[in-house]
């Protein structure tokens, strides 16, 4: 895929908070096209917890009256902007643009919409450099998912790989078929284990240690490995509306010790993947996102799938979906598909992504 202008060299902030509620992801990237390929480097990055007030108001957000989503979209994109403002301080940094996800409140492209807050006006008033966001809205009012759009990148920054698997919010993955890639998400991840980690004080099971200390509930697992999403045929996504209806009402049938229920949401999540990656017969998987971590998870899926599982080095771990979001940034700007009908079952390919001044 070539470039379409002279440009070939591009230093992007790539920005994304994802449904784990880890915080926000800040990563300075540079691309450059070189010889008909795209080759990324992540110069610097870091993490920007989310406060209490933050935390509830994003975990909160869906059920609020309608008046409070605009406001708080446009506070949310301010509040990058004056962390974008720190970061380029701090590292004395020489920006051309900057790409930001937002935090996705409301994702049912099957109703026809979705919607990522951290207004894209606001993140370009609060910094002065060109900003692109909401990437997902063209394609999902093409009739796709508007998910995943990572994908992309991972066809052009990270081919060499079988396929990449993220262990986030979500568990997804992109890998080629039949010469084609083809991207879903497997599974709830990390949203579902940190809440359970937050019943015992911890923000996380560090490692999988406390799962690994727990009984599995077979009933439950079972029940789960049950719910219809899974035997559905891609394109597919999740969305938090779907662990609300359709996962959590499920789980709380069953009232047992939180050290169990880790142990049990470890084992269903694990069995989702292992059925995709045995399926595809997918021998070197990329693997990022915080689930990365966790040592049982990833151990328990290498030992039934001959060592696919691949972690790169940290930076990459935490920052992979930033730098992406900040890869289909440069797509935009060149006017270069970013969102493909074949992964998210839109009408056709597009151009995803609002450009701020």
């Amino acid at each position: 895929m070539a470039a379409t202008n002279e440009k070939n060299r591009y230093r992007v902030i790539g920005v994304m908070s994802g449904t784990s509620l880890d915080g926000i992801d800040i990563a300075y990237c540079e691309f450059n096209f070189i010889a008909e390929k795209w080759q990324y480097k992540i110069v610097t990055a870091e993490t920007i917890p989310y406060n209490k007030t933050w935390l509830t108001r994003l975990k909160e957000l869906h059920k609020q009256p309608a008046f409070v989503f605009p406001k708080t979209d446009a506070f949310y994109g301010k509040y990058i902007g004056q962390l974008i403002n720190t970061f380029i301080t701090k590292h004395q940094l020489q920006i051309d643009f900057i790409a930001s996800h937002g935090h996705t409140i409301f994702h049912q492209p099957d109703k026809g919409y979705t919607a990522q807050i951290g207004n894209g006006a606001n993140i370009y008033a609060e910094t002065g450099i060109t900003t692109i966001n909401d990437f997902r809205v063209v394609d999902v009012a093409m009739g796709g998912q508007g998910a995943p759009l990572v994908p992309i990148g991972d066809e052009l920054l990270f081919n060499e790989f079988d396929g990449c698997l993220n262990l986030g919010g979500f568990s997804n993955i992109s890998f080629k078929k039949e010469k084609q890639r083809v991207a879903f998400d497997i599974s709830p991840c990390n949203m579902i284990m940190n809440p359970i980690a937050n019943l015992l004080g911890l923000d996380y099971d560090d490692e999988g240690k406390l799962a690994a200390q727990g009984e599995i509930n077979d009933q439950l697992l079972n029940q789960l490995n049950a719910l219809p999403f899974y035997i559905k045929m891609p394109p597919k996504s999740l969305g938090i509306e779907w662990v609300t209806e359709h996962f959590w009402p499920v789980v709380k049938q069953y009232p047992i010790p939180p050290i169990d229920l880790l142990a049990t949401l470890n084992k269903h999540i694990v069995q989702q993947i292992v059925i995709i990656i045995k399926a595809n017969n997918l021998k070197k998987i990329l693997t990022t996102g915080g689930g990365a971590f966790n040592k049982l998870m990833i151990d328990d899926i290498n030992a039934q799938t001959q060592n696919a599982l691949i972690i790169p080095d940290n930076l990459l771990v935490n920052y992979k979906e930033a730098l992406i979001f900040g890869f289909l940034g440069v797509l935009r700007l060149i006017k270069t598909n970013n969102s493909l009908t074949h992964i998210t079952g839109a009408s056709k390919d597009s151009i995803g992504g609002c450009i701020w001044g």
